[in-house]
């Protein structure tokens, strides 16, 4: 089929060496930190206790909320207890864990399966993907549920989205070459609940091996599988859309508003493993890559892994071993420590080494040479942006769609002054945000005050009234002639 090309981007080296060995299971560590919030929305709340044994797809922890999701033991064994610990959130603030000793055993509480799916009620299907906790697995770990649902606007296409673009990152990868076949099925499952009448799969076109097993799984169904040009962002949501659609989901809108929906290919498989085998999403597939390890490779770990745990399994850090990172190069989060768990978002570990960090100069005057804005994938202004940010000018950053920024650091990567527009973005984004909640608390505040004062004046009035109401009672009675009753 015929495909689109997005405004901006840039072709960067794959370097998916983590791709290479086959994908294998990491035997199960000796601890887990299984974070409480692995989600989109707020973060669970506890339901085990200290000293409790929990079999392994028991909730450990509940949604708090719709945009919340479920958390669920990867392993049998003992809660050690329910501790504050860092787990490598942007925001840099410690969340609560469930500290969990596997017992070796892994005694399993499964979901009843749901074989005949194809019967099922999209409801039902959605309620268990609920009960499952099954996010997205691509980054944004939205709840599956929550964004699958019903909206108003009907899906005619769906797309699974196998363009893993980001350098390095290789977990998807590995994961259609080994699991083609749940990857398919999940898609086709994801297009039942949808109603959709076309589905998509799309994978980069360097991803040769992936594409040849999803060949063969995808045989015999309505699945379109697609090689779309290797190109970052190619895997951002919008610009996937618009790559196979070639539809342009404008500022303010979504896919779904267009009758399109975007789902990840590990979310598909996950999604298939919990309706048709009744399992909890307690495991996900990790790639470990970078100089700095020895033997890069992707794994499925058990959620709530450490960092350090992935790394030893990878043959250990080499001397070459710099600075470690949690996602890809371009969007991922740098670490202070390996001692941190990973999460349903956690698709890569990055461990880089001295001559794969790019030099970091003093930040330079802009030049306006125009370069950010040429790999925008937005068609933002992002020399514009950061003046208006510097400036303060909150009304300027509205216009110019601070919020249309996917964050996707290329505009930094290309700047030759050396300006870290996306920090400064995602400072911009932040400021805004807290704006708008003291906008929303100082409304709140004068609604009440407004109410308060209008009771104060009704209870005046009402006052003044039952005065005046006795006053004229008391007339009545100075006037009564003398003997009256």
């Amino acid at each position: 089929m015929s495909t689109y090309v997005f405004p901006g981007g840039l072709r960067l080296d794959p370097r998916k060496q983590a791709s290479r060995p086959p994908l294998r299971c990491l035997p199960m560590p000796a601890r887990l930190l299984v974070p409480l919030l692995q989600h989109a929305g707020s973060p669970a709340r506890a339901c085990v206790a200290a000293g409790e044994r929990v079999l392994a797809g028991k909730r450990i922890g509940e949604a708090d909320g719709e945009d919340s999701a479920h958390v669920h033991a990867p392993a049998s064994g003992q809660v050690l207890g329910i501790v504050t610990h860092d787990i490598g959130h942007p925001a840099g603030q410690p969340l609560p864990c469930v500290e969990l000793v596997p017992d070796g055993r892994q005694d399993w509480q499964r979901m009843p399966p749901l074989p005949a799916w194809r019967t099922s009620p999209p409801a039902t299907l959605a309620a268990r993907l609920r009960e499952a906790g099954v996010v997205g697995l691509g980054g944004a770990v939205f709840p599956t549920d929550r964004k699958l649902a019903p909206d108003g606007f009907p899906v005619h296409t769906l797309i699974v989205n196998g363009a893993e673009c980001e350098p390095w990152i290789a977990c998807d990868d590995a994961l259609m070459r080994a699991r083609a076949d749940q990857v398919t099925a999940g898609s086709e499952l994801l297009g039942h609940l949808l109603g959709a009448s076309r589905i998509l799969l799309a994978v980069e076109d360097h991803m040769r091996e992936a594409l040849e097993a999803l060949t063969d799984a995808a045989a015999g169904t309505a699945i379109e599988l697609v090689a779309v040009p290797t190109r970052y962002p190619q895997g951002g949501e919008r610009q996937l859309v618009y790559t196979l659609t070639g539809i342009e989901v404008g500022a303010g809108t979504t896919p779904r508003q267009h009758g399109v929906a975007c789902v990840n290919v590990a979310t598909a498989a996950a999604a298939w493993r919990a309706v048709v085998l009744g399992e909890p999403l307690v495991s996900r597939v990790v790639s470990v890559a970078g100089r700095g390890v020895a033997g890069p490779c992707s794994l499925e770990v058990p959620l709530g892994t450490l960092v350090a745990d992935l790394v030893e399994a990878a043959g250990g850090y080499t001397p070459a071993a710099q600075r470690l990172v949690l996602g890809g190069p371009m969007m991922g989060q740098s670490l202070a420590s390996d001692q941190v768990p990973v999460g349903k978002s956690g698709n890569c570990v990055l461990v880089l080494a001295a001559d794969e960090l790019r030099a970091r100069g003093p930040e330079l005057p802009c030049i306006r040479c125009g370069e950010c804005a040429r790999v925008c994938p937005a068609r933002l202004l992002p020399q514009q942006l950061d003046a208006a940010i510097r400036a303060g000018d909150w009304v300027a950053t509205s216009r110019l769609g601070l919020a249309d920024c996917i964050e996707c650091g290329l505009c930094a990567y290309v700047c030759p002054s050396q300006i870290p527009l996306v920090e400064r973005f995602r400072f911009g984004k932040g400021e805004r945000a807290w704006q708008a909640q003291e906008a929303e608390r100082a409304r709140r505040s004068r609604v009440l005050f407004e109410a308060r004062q209008a009771r104060l004046v009704r209870e005046q009035a009402a006052r003044e009234a039952r005065l005046r109401a006795r006053e004229a009672a008391l007339r009545d009675d100075d006037d009564a002639p003398a003997g009256r009753p």
